[in-house]
């Protein structure tokens, strides 16, 4: 058998080990005890299957439930018509409620910049994101996540953001809600920049959401903020952790980045509570690739312990 192929059957056949052994809820009740960390889920690790309407936002608990996963961390673009619908949100509530799964967070996207160059504008986003605080609340989220995209130099684009931010917190403080803001692109990937965001905006519902893989921060040329060190800077205003993974090696481990090394930073830091599966392999199937993803943290958790 050529290498290649050999490292893809053994890939899938890894997986596929992943599925038998994590139905093992003695195994799994005895390592969650140990560790101070709880995995949950990230929709888009599902986005294939739900653009193609194999499945829908309402199947998503029990897709979770059914792997051994107790935290979802939905994507706002899934239901986006839905967050002022209470009859949906209701339904939607009660399914987690009988799949015994807990409503992580919601990401949302394409409701505006926050840190838009226009007060008019940075408030119209406000406004757009405040439906998705309230159907958080609803939901029993602990956040929502959003973008903190601006334009302008390096310092101008931070206070420009930590100003949209601040009103989001604002709102999200009457509610109890918290706002993330995660590595995702342009300057947000830089950790040293988003640090300097959560000083600005100096508000206890402002937080990160450390993604291990979001670090690129120019597409075009391939720049890209040394993942570790990103991780480190964003620890302590983490209020949530997304473990990215794309492909694995033949002993389960993700190849581009060491979770051993990440969840290390993680733990030192004092974190507690979910940490969030968002698998956008290819080589695996959207199943296969999240429980490859699950049996890693599962190990690490366990090194860790």
């Amino acid at each position: 058998m050529k290498n290649t192929s050999r490292r893809n059957f053994l890939r899938t056949a890894m997986a596929a080990t992943a599925g038998s052994l994590l139905v093992s809820p003695a195994l799994a009740g005895y390592a969650a005890k140990k560790s101070p960390f709880k995995i949950s889920l990230a929709e888009w690790s599902l986005h294939k299957a739900l653009f193609a309407n194999e499945m829908t936002n309402l199947d998503f608990p029990k897709f979770a439930s059914e792997h051994g996963i107790k935290g979802l961390e939905y994507v706002n673009q899934f239901f986006k018509d839905k967050a002022k619908d209470e009859n949906y949100l209701g339904e939607l509530k009660k399914i987690c409620k009988n799949e015994g799964v807990d409503s992580v967070l919601i990401m949302c996207d394409g409701e505006g910049m926050v840190g838009h160059p226009s007060k008019s504008e940075r408030v119209k986003t406000l406004e757009n994101h405040k439906k998705w605080i309230d159907a958080a609340k609803f939901l029993g989220c602990h956040s929502i996540r959003v973008n903190a995209g601006s334009q302008g130099s390096y310092e101008e684009q931070q206070k420009l953001a930590a100003d949209g931010l601040r009103m989001l917190c604002e709102y999200g403080d009457t509610q109890k809600i918290n706002v993330l803001v995660e590595n995702h692109g342009g300057l947000s990937s830089n950790g040293n920049w988003l640090a300097g965001v959560m000083e600005l905006v100096d508000h206890k519902r402002v937080g990160t959401l450390p993604d291990f893989g979001n670090f690129i921060i120019d597409r075009q040329t391939g720049e890209e903020f040394d993942r570790y060190k990103g991780i480190e800077l964003l620890m302590p205003y983490a209020k949530g952790v997304s473990a990215k993974s794309h492909e694995f090696d033949e002993d389960g481990n993700e190849i581009h980045s060491d979770y051993y090394r990440i969840m290390k930073i993680v733990k030192d830091a004092g974190y507690k509570g979910w940490v969030g599966i968002e698998y956008e392999g290819s080589e695996l199937s959207e199943k296969e690739g999240i429980l490859a993803t699950k049996r890693l943290l599962e190990k690490v958790f366990d090194s860790l312990a």
